[in-house]
């Protein structure tokens, strides 16, 4: 039962509210509102303030459409672009099913850029029945990425297809110009005034009982305004002399104030104004969550009993289970509750958080954590929370999360972790390991430490530290229960062992990272897991192989929104490398490129450049040579590059680019002596020669000699050759 009332919650979201009892014909509007569709405009604007009846009036519209209808009720949380079209492409989903299988994962996976997402959206619509797409209050909207996103959407939509947005306050667009072009029908307040006639049904028996003069009167009064004649209807049917109060009825924004606090609240039973103050915490209500935040237990009855006496008390589905207050009046109850009995707000919050928490909704559940003060209270909720705002690409929403805890994250392995994640995907290697640091000195007895692997394997790749990710790896590998963890932590593992040019070991655990998160469908694991295979088969030799892998890479990387992420710049780089049939590759040079800078590793922004810089140059393109040197810059930076280091040495040796000293000796490989291989072990490290002399307890110039010796055996010049090539021979 309690997965049912949840279901019916989230879906409210996706469905017009249930017209009012007394329901006026507007056909007037309807007029102007079916002239858009039959224009094939592709913006319908409803703008007008608070209470106007905007939402009434199109829910009372696409009630009596022959078009399918697409409803979102846009909630503070939409702000979040992932957020603000996950829940688009839901609405639009519930009509078109076919449509949410094809445009949600890109959603996911570009974390909703709006660069991605909407032309995603335009493809998948392109061929699509007709169809009406309702955003209502999209004043709440406050994010600029989503503004231009739809409005790139309004620009490319479909003929067939039309948005509606319902707001208080007119959208960031370039209206002029769709004014001018004829793409934007409007209906603004003064059109949504109630005329004479209309506010007579609004008004019900109240208002059959005024004369036609005193309906004129009333309407000039509100100027038309909708909630205004709701709140004079309900002060009329108490009303001893109608007319009297017609006089001295005022119509504007201070009439709720006085409404709510010398008509509605004072004239109400202790009970009902108790109620309705302690329900104004809630969004949405149904029955049961009424009990549980008012301590009741008829909360089903009283919402029923209160929505027909009062039109603002919005039912929200056809069958009366949930409900809303019109925002003017919940604003206004909240106002007076915090005023009247501030003391007992944070217990309301909690109540509600713990309503929420039974019924499994957690991310409504830590709101009300957040409202109530309940940090512990939130902390908790978080460990499962912020893996799925990360599974759902929802990365800005997890960090205003974590932001709210402040400075308690460091206190829980999982928000530190969270931060930790949320830094890692802006680049921040530096402070993704302090949060990583913080997570695992914090955690408790008996936490998962390999929940913590995935990341760790990153941040260290992302230092350009393959040894040290290499050695976690192998920590992983040695369980053997890879098919038993969540798909990022394969696609880490095998990343770590594709670095270090361990091919063998990283198709295993890449064939696990494609299987599993195929099955999670965890987009960005899978994208990643493919583009590892394309880097394992170019380092292998396997031209064709990494071209096919690369190739693959790219289209699931397009199929899944997220081509537009810098960690697919590898597979443009290698498709180019691996290019045939006389295709010019310098576009996916180009575009490698251009994603590989916007926040790249050093590891993986060294073997892109280096990439294509050596297919540039077998072009006879100079350019090549620049990159190369750009690559070796970035080479230099890391403690570990692993293969791209190798790659670089390569390219440059081919080209005559050579910046280092190098032994090209053809003959085997001579024996390293066992103080060698002792040296050889720090060199993956950070350690300096000087600390690994005190490390051996032997002194500096022992130290140097042994490295020259390893060098001039390995036939390398520099330290992370040496350590590369050892790892190529399985010396380390």
């Amino acid at each position: 039962m309690a997965g049912d009332q949840t279901m019916g919650m989230a879906a409210t979201k996706l469905h017009p509210p249930a017209p009012p009892t007394r329901l006026v014909d507007r056909s007037r509007l309807h007029v102007i509102l079916d002239g858009g569709v039959d224009r094939d405009v592709p913006l319908v604007l409803v703008s007008a303030p608070a209470g106007s009846g905007k939402s009434t009036l199109i829910a009372s519209w696409v009630l009596r459409s022959a078009r399918a209808v697409a409803w979102l009720q846009i909630e503070d949380s939409d702000s979040d672009p992932a957020t603000f079209w996950s829940s688009l492409v839901a609405a639009i989903g519930r009509c078109r099913p076919e449509f949410a299988v094809a445009v949600g994962p890109m959603v996911i996976g570009s974390q909703g850029d709006g660069r991605v997402v909407v032309p995603a959206i335009v493809n998948a619509l392109v061929e699509a029945e007709p169809l009406i797409v309702v955003l209502d209050d999209y004043h709440v909207i406050d994010n600029a990425d989503v503004h231009r996103g739809l409005e790139r959407l309004i620009d490319l939509c479909p003929a067939q297809v039309t948005l509606v947005l319902a707001t208080r306050v007119d959208p960031p667009f370039r209206l002029g110009r769709m004014r001018v072009r004829n793409r934007v029908a409007e209906i603004r307040a003064e059109q949504l005034r109630f005329a004479s006639d209309e506010a007579s049904v609004l008004l019900g028996t109240a208002g059959r009982a005024l004369s036609e003069q005193r309906l004129d009167d009333l309407c000039s009064r509100t100027e038309g305004w909708a909630a205004g004649l709701v709140l004079a209807g309900l002060s009329l049917e108490r009303a001893a002399d109608p007319d009297r109060f017609v006089d001295a009825f005022r119509g504007d924004d201070q009439l709720v104030v006085s409404y709510l606090s010398d008509e509605l609240l004072d004239t109400l039973g202790a009970g009902d104004r108790l109620r309705l103050l302690e329900t104004a915490v809630l969004d949405n209500m149904t029955g049961s969550l009424v009990d549980a935040v008012t301590g009741s237990s008829d909360g089903t009855a009283w919402l029923a009993d209160i929505a027909n006496r009062n039109q603002l008390v919005v039912r929200l589905d056809s069958t009366g289970v949930w409900f809303r207050y019109h925002h003017l009046l919940r604003d206004l109850l909240l106002l007076e509750a915090q005023r009247s009995m501030p003391n007992r707000l944070t217990e309301l919050h909690g109540r509600a958080a713990s309503w929420f928490e039974a019924q499994g909704e957690h991310d409504r559940a830590v709101v009300h954590r957040f409202a109530s003060g309940d940090i512990p209270g939130a902390i908790t909720l978080m460990r499962s929370v912020g893996p799925n705002l990360l599974g759902l690409g929802q990365v800005r929403k997890l960090r205003a999360f974590l932001e709210q805890i402040g400075p308690a994250a460091a206190t829980d392995a999982a928000c530190a972790l969270g931060w930790g994640w949320c830094e890692y995907l802006a680049s921040q290697f530096v402070s993704a390991q302090r949060w990583l640091d913080v997570a695992l000195s914090v955690a408790p007895p008996g936490f998962d430490a390999m929940i913590a692997t995935p990341l760790r394997i990153n941040v260290a790749l992302g230092s350009g530290d393959v040894a040290s990710a290499l050695a976690l790896a192998r920590r992983v590998s040695a369980d053997e229960d890879l098919w038993r963890r969540p798909a990022e932590l394969a696609s880490a593992v095998g990343g770590a062992y594709t670095w270090a040019g361990l091919a063998d070991e990283a198709r295993l655990a890449l064939a696990v990272a494609v299987a599993r998160s195929k099955a999670e469908q965890r987009f960005t694991a899978h994208v990643l897991a493919l583009i590892y295979l394309a880097i394992v088969e170019a380092d292998q030799g396997n031209a064709a192989a990494a071209g096919k892998a690369a190739a693959e890479a790219i289209s699931t990387a397009e199929s899944f929104g997220i081509a537009g992420y810098h960690g697919v710049a590898p597979a443009f780089a290698i498709r180019a490398r691996t290019t045939i049939d006389g295709e010019d590759p310098r576009a996916d040079v180009a575009h490698a490129l251009q994603l590989a800078r916007r926040a790249s590793t050093e590891i993986g922004l060294a073997y892109v450049l280096t990439t294509c810089g050596d297919t540039l140059l077998d072009l006879g393109d100079d350019a090549g040579a620049a990159l190369v040197d750009e690559a070796r810059v970035r080479v230099d930076r890391c403690i570990d590059p692993g293969i791209a280091g190798r790659y670089l040495r390569r390219t440059e040796a081919r080209h005559h680019l050579d910046r280092l000293p190098s032994n090209t000796s053809s003959g085997g490989v001579e024996q390293l002596t066992e103080r060698e291989l002792a040296v050889l072990r720090y060199l993956p490290t950070k350690l300096s020669q000087r600390d690994i002399s005190a490390e051996l307890y032997v002194s500096l110039n022992t130290v140097k000699t042994h490295c020259s010796a390893i060098f001039r055996k390995l036939s390398v010049g520099d330290r992370q050759s040496a350590v590369q090539a050892a790892r190529d021979l399985d010396l380390l």
